[in-house]
Order: C-alpha cells, then structure tokens, then sequence
C-alpha cells in the first residue's frame, strides 16, 4: 500500500470508526425512544406462551446491552458476529473451544504472559498440543507451519516489546495449511487495525482497555468474519459460561462513544514521549513502532491506521534504576493493565508477565530493566516532566548508592589490608619470640634426674 493509499484509507477508516463508534446504540428503544440504548439488566425474560421464546429468554445466553455492544465491536472490525466476554481472557479462552486433543495451535512467543500461561497449561493437561514460536522467524515459522496447527495466534502490537509481524503475510501462509488466524487486537483497537480485513478469521480484544477506555470495567469481546464459526463460539460461550454482564457491557458501550477522539490523543502524547525517551541519558532502548528506527515500522505502517499509545523502554541500572523510577513518579500510576484515559506504568517481568517462566521470559527478550507504559491523555508536558524528574532521580540514587558501595568496597580493602598487616606483624613477633625460647633452652642444662 502506497502513503498516498494508507493515507485515503486511514481518514476513510477514521470518519467511518467516530460516526459508528458514536451511533452504536442509538436510538434503538422502541419501548419509551430512549436516545441512548438502555441497560437490561433482567436475568430472565417472559415466553410469549408454551415453547415460544421470545428473542432473549435467559441472559447467560443473550441480553440485549451485550448484544447491542457486541455487535458493535462486529461492526467496527468488519466482521459478522460478536460475542461480548466477561474478561479479555474469557475470550481467549473461548478460542479454546475450537481446539481437540490431536490439535495444535500456534502461538507468539513474545504474546501477552495471561495467554502464554493459558495456551501452555492446557496443553500439559493434554487437551491439545501447543507450539511457540518467532513469528518474525521465517524459517522458524514455516516449521512450526509445517506440522499443521488448527489454529495460529496473532498478537502484533505484541506484548510489552511492541513487535509487529505481517498479518496479511502471516495469515495466508496459516490457510495454506488449513489453519484458523485469530489476531489479539487489544493494543490497537478497531480504531487503528483491522485484522479481518488483512485476512484473519478471528479477531479479539480485553475491553477493559481502549474500548472501554476508562479503567472501571472487566470485559472481553470476540468477533468473527464467518457467521457458521461465530455461531459455533457463541454456543461455546454460553454452554461454558463466559458471556458478559450487562451493567459492564452498558459501561464499555458508553466508552466506546469516544473512541476515535481519546485514540486521537493517546497517540500524539505517546509519539511525543517515545521521542523524549529516546534521547533521555537514562534510557538504554525505547521499543515503539512509530519510530522510524523500529525494526518493524514500515509492515506498521503499512497495515496499521496508527501506532498506538504503547510503548516500552530499558532503563539504565537494572532493577535498582526501575525501583527508583517507580518511587520518583507522581503522575503516573504503577499498576497493571492498559488503555485507560491515565497513564500506568508495569514492570512486565514481575506484573503483567509474571505468568512466563524466567526462561520464556528471556527468550521473549523480556528483561528486568524493561519497563512498560501506556500513554494516558493527560497533558503531555506534565506527562514528559513527571518521566523525566522519575528518571533523573533514580539515575542520581543509584551513581549514590554505586558511590556508597564503591567508598564499602575501598573501605573494606583497607581494613582488610590493616589487618593483615596486624597479623604479620603478630606472627613475625611470635617467630622472634619462639626464637628467644629455643635459644635459651639450648643454654640450659638438661635435667638427668640429679642435681
């Protein structure tokens, strides 16, 4: 895709997501005209007579809030049928539910460490075979290729490295070989990627994210480009019990409303931070695609309406420097998850992978100096000050410490090198000593019983 061509299909992508985004659910009541979409929260609904349902009967299994939100989230991603979870996992784990015993899927080996811990421990329970792979291995994904997965996962934002692969690339090459692509979306949003549009089947989100985007809601939603493979998860989640509560689905629909404008505000503070970080003396390397240094910067680019608001970045002074950081920050909050109208800080090794072993950990390039954030909308200048008096204060802690224990180290030496002295100088004085005694025992006579 030509700039020229990303640029016609960004503004087409964007006026399209803000006017579905705001519309969704509008003026659907046909009971009262409530502009805004009413939250049901009914557990059960009345049948017109004996076997005769009405549309919603129980709503485990449909509500009219979730359905209203879900189809939203089906409309903004291009597909067919969306099923609206109680968490982002719940909808991962509804993925599940296409996988047997003998089946295998395919999954990222720098994804998100919820997924990574799901994936791999229900195939040590044997219900299904699991592979982890380098996707921006060729060789190594046409390998993992080659033993035919049912199902290959997607996660480009990926997890906190923001790596990207190629989708379009990527999924062709799954169908190849008779597999499903599902895309993990949740970085972006249908605001900036559109997966099923670049050939995946799948495409899913934890709400509770930049959907919602407000930081007071569990959710999850899952949408599909067939409607035969939608209805086929829909049942799934029901007979499983996952689906979404209504009172979060209101929540997430309210969210969803200003989508467009918070994304358009996450991403100019966040280009602008990566900008700053890259040249702060604290920083060692800034993981962001928006970066013309990003490795994978034109593929997003070129598939992406936007970079996004995430980013990562190694702080010089290991562990020591990122504790010191945390304890230097006031606008920033250290706290789990992502997407939220503030701005959140995580150490990924010890939060949001801390499901990973270390070893996984490190072969994912996760490190303990990698730190996480996720751009809020606060006013960027506030956001870049409060960054930069965090790491200038941690960097100053640490030459302080490094000082303090070099001033031990020294400190040490000489008392150890005293001592030593001391103990030479105590056994020189022995050997004198000894000399003395052997000396004079010579003069004296020895002693034969008689004087």
């Amino acid at each position: 895709m030509s700039h020229s061509n990303q640029q016609q299909n960004t503004n087409k992508s964007a006026n399209k997501l803000a006017t579905t985004t705001v519309r969704a659910g509008i003026n659907t009541d046909l009971h009262h005209g409530a502009v805004v979409a009413p939250i049901h929260l009914s557990s059960t609904y009345s049948l017109k007579g004996f076997n005769e349902k009405r549309q919603f009967d129980y709503s485990r299994t449909g509500n009219p809030t979730r359905s209203t939100f879900a189809q939203a989230i089906a409309d903004l991603e291009q597909g067919c049928v969306g099923i609206a979870t109680s968490t982002g996992m719940a909808a991962v784990h509804l993925l599940c539910q296409l996988l047997s015993t003998d089946d295998r899927v395919l999954i990222p080996h720098d994804c998100y460490g919820g997924s990574y811990r799901l994936f791999t421990h229900l195939a040590k329970r044997g219900l299904f075979k699991v592979s982890v792979v380098d996707q921006n291995d060729e060789t190594a994904l046409a390998q993992a290729l080659a033993l035919k997965p049912k199902l290959v996962l997607i996660e480009t934002p990926s997890n906190p490295l923001l790596r990207i692969v190629d989708i379009e690339k990527i999924a062709a090459a799954s169908h190849d070989v008779g597999a499903l692509v599902a895309v993990d979306n949740t970085f972006l949003s249908p605001a900036l990627q559109q997966p099923l549009l670049l050939g995946a089947d799948i495409v899913f989100h934890s709400t509770t994210k930049y959907i919602n985007g407000h930081s007071d809601v569990l959710g999850g939603v899952l949408v599909t480009k067939d409607k035969v493979l939608g209805e086929e998860l829909a049942w799934w989640a029901n007979c499983i019990g996952i689906t979404g509560s209504a009172f979060d689905s209101y929540l997430a629909l309210r969210g969803l409303k200003t989508l467009a404008v918070r994304m358009k505000q996450h991403e100019s503070n966040a280009e602008q931070v990566a900008k700053f970080l890259q040249n702060h003396p604290a920083i060692e390397q800034v993981y962001f695609p928006g970066l013309s240094e990003h490795p994978n910067h034109d593929i997003a680019a070129r598939q992406q309406y936007g970079f996004g608001a995430m980013l990562s970045f190694e702080v010089k002074g290991g562990v020591a420097a990122v504790k010191g950081l945390f304890a230097n920050l006031n606008l920033f909050t250290l706290a789990q998850s992502l997407g939220g109208v503030e701005s959140l800080i995580s150490h990924p090794s010890t939060m949001t992978h801390a499901g990973m072993e270390l070893k996984a950990q490190l072969a994912a390039g996760i490190t303990q100096s990698l730190v996480r954030i996720s751009v809020g909308i606060e006013d960027v200048e506030d956001i870049i000050n409060d960054l930069d008096a965090g790491l200038c204060a941690s960097q100053k802690e640490c030459a302080s410490q490094q000082e303090t224990s070099h001033a031990t180290h020294v400190n040490l030496e000489i008392n150890t090198a005293d001592i030593a002295k001391k103990q030479n100088n105590a056994v020189e004085q022995n050997n004198k000593n000894l000399s003395v005694k052997t000396a004079s025992s010579q003069l004296t006579p020895a002693y034969n019983g008689f004087w």
